[in-house]
C-alpha cells in the first residue's frame, strides 16, 4: 500500500463524522476547524444556529466560512483563534468535533464538555496512519473511548510537525548498532502499522529517500531525542543501523511483532483513556500492546 498524501475532507467523510457524534435535539456543539463551513451548516440545520460554536485558526478562511454561513441563513457563533484551546466562552458543550489532526486530544476539549458528552477528533502526526478517536467524558474529568476508524485530515496548525530535511547522511553518520531487521520497514507504509509506530515511539518520523546508486532508503528519526534508524537493502533483507539514546526500530519492531502475534487487529481495536496528565492506549486482546504518553 502506498503512502497517501491527501486529506479525507470530502462531504461523505464529514457527514460520517457528524453521524458518529450521536446528536440529539438540544445538544450544544463546539466545532474545531470551520473550514468551508459545510459541516457547520449541517449541524446548524439540525440543532439550530444558537447551539453551534465553531473555531477556525485562519482569519481569511474563517471570514469566507462566515460569509457562506450567512448566505445560507445561519448566524452561528464563529470565532477565529487556536482551536486547541476550545472556546470556553460558550462551554460546556454536549459534543466537540475536530476536523483536523492532533498529536493528542487537548485536555481543554475534555474540560469544556459535559459529563457523558462526546469528544470526536483524529489523533496522530503522520499524513497517514491516523485514527478517529471517540471519547465519552466522565464525571471525574477524564474521558475514555476508542479509535473508531481510520481518518485523515490536515494537521492542526499549532501542532504541525516540521519534516526532517537537510543532510540525512550527516544525521545517520554515527550508528551505535547494526543488525538484520526482522521485517521490512515498508510495513510502515500501511495504515495500522504506521498508527502503532506512533503509539510505540511518539515523536518519530518515517522518511523515504533514494541513495546515490538509486537504491531505496528508509529512515526513522526522532529529532527531539536525537535518535535515528536507517534501513539499507541487503538482497531480500533489510539491515537497520541505529543511533542515539533510543533504539527506535527496536521499540517499533517489538510492537509490530506483538501486533502480528495477536492476529493483526485493526485500528478499531485500540482503546484510549485521557486524563489531564496522560493519554493511555491499549488493545484488549494483546496485553503487551499498552502505551502511556505522559504530558510533561
Amino acid at each position: 500500500m502506498g503512502v497517501p498524501t491527501s486529506s479525507s475532507t470530502d462531504p461523505a467523510t464529514v457527514v460520517g463524522m457528524i453521524e458518529a457524534l450521536d446528536l440529539a435535539t438540544g445538544h450544544r456543539v463546539l466545532e474545531i476547524g470551520t473550514g468551508t463551513g459545510y459541516s457547520t451548516a449541517l449541524m446548524c440545520h439540525y440543532l439550530g444556529e444558537d447551539n453551534v460554536a465553531t473555531v477556525e485558526v485562519d482569519a481569511q478562511v474563517a471570514a469566507r466560512a462566515d460569509a457562506a454561513l450567512e448566505a445560507a441563513g445561519f448566524s452561528t457563533w464563529t470565532a477565529t483563534g487556536d482551536g486547541l484551546l476550545g472556546h470556553p466562552y460558550r462551554a460546556p458543550y454536549d459534543r466537540v468535533i475536530a476536523t483536523c489532526v492532533v498529536r493528542r486530544i487537548p485536555y481543554a476539549w475534555i474540560r469544556q464538555t459535559r459529563p457523558e458528552g462526546i469528544v470526536l477528533g483524529t489523533v496522530g502526526s503522520w499524513p497517514w496512519g491516523t485514527g478517529l478517536a471517540k471519547l465519552t467524558v466522565g464525571d471525574d474529568g477524564t474521558a475514555e473511548g476508542s479509535i473508531v476508524r481510520r481518518a485523515s485530515f490536515m494537521q492542526a496548525r499549532a501542532q504541525a510537525v516540521a519534516p526532517v530535511a537537510g543532510d540525512l547522511s550527516a544525521r545517520t553518520a554515527y550508528a551505535d548498532s547494526e543488525r538484520r531487521s526482522q521485517m521490512s520497514p515498508l510495513v510502515l507504509e500501511e495504515w495500522m502499522p504506521a498508527f502503532l509506530a506512533q503509539l510505540a515511539a511518539p515523536g518519530v518520523q518515517f522518511v523515504r529517500a533514494t541513495g546515490r546508486d538509486g537504491s531505496p532508503l528508509r529512515y526513522l528519526f526522532d529529532p527531539e531525542k536525537e535518535s535515528f534508524a536507517e534501513f539499507l537493502v541487503d538482497g531480500e533483507n533489510w539491515i537497520v543501523r541505529q543511533g542515539g539514546p533510543v533504539a527506535l526500530w527496536d521499540v517499533v519492531e517489538r510492537c509490530l511483532v506483538a501486533w502480528q502475534d495477536a492476529g493483526a487487529p485493526e485500528i478499531d481495536s485500540v482503546r484510549l483513556h485521557v486524563t489531564p496528565t496522560s493519554h493511555r492506549y491499549w488493545i484488549d486482546q494483546a496485553p503487551s500492546l499498552r502505551w502511556e504518553h505522559r504530558i510533561a
